[in-house]
């Protein structure tokens, strides 16, 4: 969260030498995460304007980043026409080639994949707003787009990028479609384990509702869950087979959702 407020303060309009008039950035995008709200495991998706909170530290600290932001709106970015435009973005779960972070379903289960071993899948019934992560890059440079138009100050508030409505799945579900994506049967890629009562607490459902988005930005979310996961099975399989051939999967990616943004 720190960081975030370091930021915000880097950007903060100055006064130029003369003339009186303000410099700064045009427009800044600050992106937290669809953990940022306050979890009650209810059924339906929640909203920009939903409590914001968290039942553990990572959730805790961007719901705190997206409470500095909305400080240092009100405070040094507001007015009419303000010479910087700021807002946050809230994305659902992303997955996509290219991520080896710890302790992240997919990539653990490419390292289990490595050492023939069974990925160990701790909370197989959790339910994630699963999308690939082009989509809410998309939606980040449209919103950055968006804010550096005339009247753009109409869109400096929070904005949730999330997948189609109808299409929140489980744990299982996505990391059985992944290792068989990467030929790999999932009884024998992956170890669904019940989960621990005494584990620290972890979000069973989780769903966010991009509706604004959707409305007022023109955003839509392009690729269904499971061409999602086949997109980053397919990466991760050509990084497999020959690390070099992973670009060229990913410059194939990329063109292909160029194109269906050209063409929806």
């Amino acid at each position: 969260m720190l960081g975030t407020v370091h930021l915000l303060e880097a950007c903060r309009p100055r006064p130029v030498s003369s003339g009186g008039a303000w410099a700064g950035p045009r427009a800044v995008v600050v992106v937290t995460t669809d953990k940022c709200y306050e979890n009650r495991e209810w059924p339906w998706a929640y909203r920009e304007v939903d409590a914001l909170g968290g039942h553990d530290p990572y959730s805790a600290s961007k719901a705190c980043a997206e409470l500095a932001t909305a400080a240092y709106r009100g405070s040094f970015f507001g007015g009419a026409n303000p010479v910087t435009r700021i807002a946050s973005a809230r994305a659902g779960n992303v997955i996509g080639g290219g991520d080896w972070a710890k302790d992240r379903i997919l990539p653990d289960i490419v390292r289990a994949t490595q050492a023939g071993t069974r990925a160990r899948i701790r909370n197989p019934a959790a339910v994630r707003p699963w999308q690939h992560v082009l989509e809410p890059l998309a939606g980040y440079l449209l919103l950055a787009a968006r804010l550096m138009e005339e009247g753009g100050a109409s869109h400096a508030r929070a904005w949730n990028f999330g997948p189609k409505d109808d299409e929140p799945v489980p744990v299982s579900r996505i990391a059985t479609r992944f290792a068989a994506g990467l030929g790999h049967p999932a009884d024998r890629a992956l170890e669904l384990m019940t989960p621990d009562p005494k584990a620290p607490k972890e979000t069973h459902l989780l769903r966010v509702d991009s509706t604004q988005a959707r409305v007022q930005l023109g955003w839509r979310p392009l690729l269904s869950v499971d061409e999602a996961v086949d997109w980053t099975a397919a990466w991760y399989r050509a990084w497999l087979d020959d690390p070099g051939a992973a670009a060229k999967a990913l410059a194939q990616q990329l063109a292909s959702y160029d194109e269906r943004l050209t063409t929806s």
